[in-house]
């Protein structure tokens, strides 16, 4: 008689500025109580997808295994992502967690893992937070400085209504 595995729980995503919508997602795949491996893009991968400055690896990485040693008491195993998919189409995993976002990712990884006949991954699709203005929390928001990471408003847009965002 062999030893059940232990459940698998991918999660991945650039992490900066580490905001609650991430911290939301990263509880969420350490409640389902399985190993849980954070693929982290690397720095190439982070600044060809997005126009604003992202820091080095290093340094998220860093503060991402602080976060979740400090707030979360685990030992995070954070690997490298080259790729939107990671070690997601080659490794046996159980659940993947995802922003809404990040779901089209999690439906591919799982066509192309169907494509070379292994198991699907089930789908956990953590809702957006929203700001105190209803709007999702995003990375790119803060670093426009209209938020900040717990989603509080910085600045009023006085032009609201105008079309400019819309």
């Amino acid at each position: 008689m062999s030893a059940a595995r232990a459940v698998r729980v991918a999660v991945g995503g650039t992490f900066q500025p580490l905001h609650d919508g991430h911290k939301l997602l990263l509880r969420t795949a350490y409640e389902i109580d399985g190993d849980v491996d954070i693929g982290l893009t690397s720095d190439e991968m982070a600044r060809s997808a997005r126009i604003r400055d992202v820091e080095p690896y290093a340094v998220r990485e860093r503060r991402l295994r602080e976060w979740i040693e400090n707030k979360l008491g685990k030992r995070p195993n954070v690997m490298k992502l080259e790729d939107p998919y990671g070690t997601a189409l080659t490794e046996d995993y159980d659940y993947i967690v995802v922003s809404p976002e990040t779901f089209p990712v999690a439906v591919k990884i799982n066509e192309l893992r169907k494509e070379k006949g292994r198991k699907p991954i089930a789908i956990v699709r953590v809702d957006y937070v929203l700001a105190e203005d209803g709007k999702p929390i995003s990375s790119t928001r803060i670093a426009g400085g209209e938020i900040d990471t717990h989603g509080n408003l910085l600045r009023k847009d006085e032009h609201e209504g105008s079309g400019r965002d819309q």
